[in-house]
Formats: C-alpha cells, structure tokens, sequence
C-alpha cells in the first residue's frame, strides 16, 4: 500500500512529543491512534486533545502504516502544520521580557535530526531564549527533530535565517557576544564568563564552525579532550557548553 504523501514537517510521531505538542498549543488538525493500544501516556493525549476540541481517530494498522510504518511512532501520530518559525529580534525581544541577559544558539550547517533535537531539548532544559539554523544544507525542525527533541522543539524558538554571518553581524550591533566552539582554540570553555548577552555558536558534525563564521566570532573556546578521538558529538559538546553558561550565570 502506497503512503500517503505528506511533508516530514507534517507528522509528529511518538507518545511524548505529541502529548508536548498538545501542551505546547501546536496546531494539530487530527490525531490517529492505532486501534488496540493503550496506556496512560495515550490517555493523557487523548483527554488533551478533547479538552481542545481536536479529533482523536482509532485506526487499524493498515492505515496507520498509511502514515509511518515504523515502530518508532508508540500507536499514536499527530497531523500538524509546519513549525511557526520566529524573527530573530523576537528571541532578543524574549529575553527582555524575562529580564535576562539573551542566551541563543546558533548552529552553522548541523545536518543531522538527532543531533539538532538533542540540541533543542538541552537549550529548553538550560531555559536558551532561542536557536537559530540556516535555511540551507542543514536540518529543519521535522517531525524526527521533534521526535528526538522529546517534544522541546514545540517550546523553543527557532529562527530559520538565510545568511549566518550576515546574522551574526546584526547581533553584533545589538550588543550580542558571539562565542565560537572550536578544537583549535586557544581558551577552555570553562574559563570564561558568560554572563554578557550571548550568541553560542555550534559547528557541523564533520567539519565544524565554517570559516567566516569563525572570522566573525568574538572569541574562540574549546573543550580538553584527553582520548584518541579529536572531538565530541556536536549534540553532546553544546551541551557541556550551555550548562557552562547556566552555571556562569547562576
């Protein structure tokens, strides 16, 4: 049986991330649960998604399979449109509004999904005003960013900007310090205060910060690798740096 055609950016699938996805105010146009499973989790959905006046449909396996044949999607998929993307002055304009000094993130080229969900949910936990990705050869919030997100993605706001240096230098103006993660720095991340307004930016999986970017970077810093392997996960070495931040701040 032939799927049916929808964009990536339509489907959210996965217990959690839909119930985050009901919680978070997404628009959802429908819900469908295969038909036979349960659970507090689909309970919790369910009574939501009524709550909000959404349909909830039971469907067999075959037409669930219609939308994701995986076992990844736990008996439930939401139907949803695109992730409302944001301007960049409204991550700095919600910074103001909780009068705090701004904390975003900006990812030059991350391409894969779980790596930018996993960055998304760590920039939720340490309360980041917002993330900012390229519109080019990099990955968009999907339903498998959302997926490994655990649903953050629905609270955090994204920009989606065409140039990234261009974006940086209108930080810049703003009184924002952009910090570039780099193995070739000179600085240990733990070395610096990060209680100024700030822009972290975070590099590709293979190649890291590209060039100009880095040209534009206030400063450099680096985390200490002592093993064989030259660096980390760019999932996992945002978020030692972010709960540097956290931990500078507080």
């Amino acid at each position: 049986m032939n799927k049916t055609t929808r964009s990536s950016e339509q489907i959210i699938i996965g217990r959690n991330p839909v119930l985050e996805a009901l919680r978070a105010g997404t628009k959802i146009e429908k819900i469908f649960i295969l038909h036979g499973v349960h659970g507090n989790a689909l309970k919790n959905i369910t009574t939501l998604a009524r709550q909000k006046g959404l349909t909830c449909v039971e469907v067999g396996k075959n037409k669930f399979d219609e939308f994701d044949g995986s076992q990844d999607a736990q008996g439930v998929i939401a139907i949803v449109g695109q992730k409302d993307y944001v301007e960049v002055d409204e991550i700095l304009n919600f910074a103001a509004k909780k009068n705090e000094q701004p904390f975003i993130l900006i990812l030059d080229e991350i391409e894969d999904p779980q790596n930018l969900g996993a960055i998304i949910r760590t920039a939720e936990c340490v309360g980041a005003h917002g993330v900012i990705i390229p519109k080019h050869h990099a990955a968009s919030v999907s339903s498998g960013v959302i997926k490994a997100s655990a649903g953050a993605a629905q609270y955090v706001n994204v920009s989606k900007v065409t140039n990234i240096a261009q974006t940086i230098d209108e930080l810049k103006s703003k009184s924002v310090w952009i910090v570039g993660t780099d193995g070739g720095a000179e600085k240990f991340y733990y070395k610096i205060d990060f209680k100024m307004p700030l822009a972290l930016v975070i590099g590709s999986e293979g190649y890291g910060i590209r060039r100009l970017v880095k040209e534009k970077c206030d400063f450099l810093v680096k985390i200490p690798m002592f093993g064989k392997i030259e660096s980390l996960n760019a999932s996992v070495a945002a978020a030692l740096v972010m709960y540097e931040v956290v931990r500078s701040r507080k």
